[in-house]
């Protein structure tokens, strides 16, 4: 675990708000000078605290407005069942996120696609075709009040 401090802090959370601000402005906003911040910036990188930079985008406007969490079981919890679903979700545009997770389920996934119906698609004949899966409970996403991926 990395020891961070409150310039730190300030840093991670600058950069989580504009991943594109200018080293001059964050310095400014953080209070420290250009070079020492930028010295700040690398050690976050370098430790992996910050393991990289990505775009956020508006689903909505690229015709994939619909989201949906889906709770995933699997009749078989060995090993090599998991490991075969997961290579399964890997080739699945669909699928944004997939987690492996405790509980009455073994899967959380977030799904974008362009509406109901194409979630149905993906539901029928990409869920619906995989063995290991066993139950299937859907979460339609109405509105995200917060939402602090990137």
């Amino acid at each position: 675990m990395a020891n961070l401090d409150a310039i730190d802090d300030k840093i991670l959370r600058e950069l989580t708000q504009d991943g594109r601000i200018s080293n001059t402005e964050l310095s400014r906003r953080v209070g420290l000078s250009s070079s020492a911040c930028l010295r700040r910036v690398q050690e976050l990188e370098r430790s992996g605290v910050i393991r990289k930079y990505r775009a956020v985008l508006d689903r909505s406007v690229l015709g994939t407005g619909f989201t949906a969490y889906v709770a995933v079981g699997l009749s078989d919890h060995s090993k090599g069942a998991q490991e075969a679903f997961e290579r399964s979700i890997a080739t699945a545009p669909e699928v944004l996120e997939c987690h492996n997770v405790t509980g009455t389920i073994e899967y959380l996934l977030r799904v974008e696609v362009a509406d109901l119906a194409a979630y149905k698609v993906f539901h029928t004949d990409v869920l619906g075709t995989l063995p290991q899966v066993t139950s299937i409970t859907s979460y339609v996403v109405m509105e995200s009040p917060k939402d602090e991926r990137a």
